[in-house]
């Protein structure tokens, strides 16, 4: 195995961070001023670019950071199920488990609630998902902030 392959994993790793990371700040900061808005055709432009991005970038950051992840321990060595490396992999499937069943499933039900949005009000069932999404997004970032620096420090 090469050098190259090694540094191409690593690139390949670092931009699914970005895109992951990047994705899942920009939209919890724009959908976050969407709701604020509160005008039915900016919630549901919104939420529809939520699905989007998920999708293109949130999903595609997380297939990048898994497989060449997964490389560059085997390339390396690593031991897969030992500190910093396991509890990179813990912290990761946590927050990928907040995402899949709780923060996904508010994404549809806000969906679905956005294509019948009718007159000039969203109302309260839309704004109390949206309370849900905004607050369990936070806490799913903090798992994948912890597993970035355990990448980075590698302290244990």
């Amino acid at each position: 195995m090469s050098s190259f392959l090694y540094d191409l994993a690593k690139f390949l790793h670092i931009t699914g961070v970005a895109f992951l990371m990047g994705n899942i700040t920009v939209t919890a900061i724009w959908k976050f001023f969407a709701d604020r808005d509160d005008r039915p055709e900016v919630l549901s432009f919104a939420q529809k670019l939520v699905t989007y991005t998920d999708w293109s970038m949130t999903v595609w950051g997380v297939v990048l950071i898994m497989g060449s992840g997964y490389y560059m321990a085997l390339y390396a060595h690593y031991p897969l199920l030992e500190g910093w490396l396991l509890w990179s992999q813990v912290f990761f499937v946590v927050a990928g488990l907040i995402w899949l069943f709780i923060l996904v499933p508010i994404q549809v039900k806000q969906a679905k609630l956005a294509k019948a949005f009718t007159g000039d009000d969203v109302g309260e069932p839309y704004r109390a998902l949206s309370r849900r999404w905004i607050i369990w997004g936070l806490i799913s970032t903090v798992p994948l902030l912890a597993t970035t620096w355990l990448m980075i420090a590698r302290p244990f």
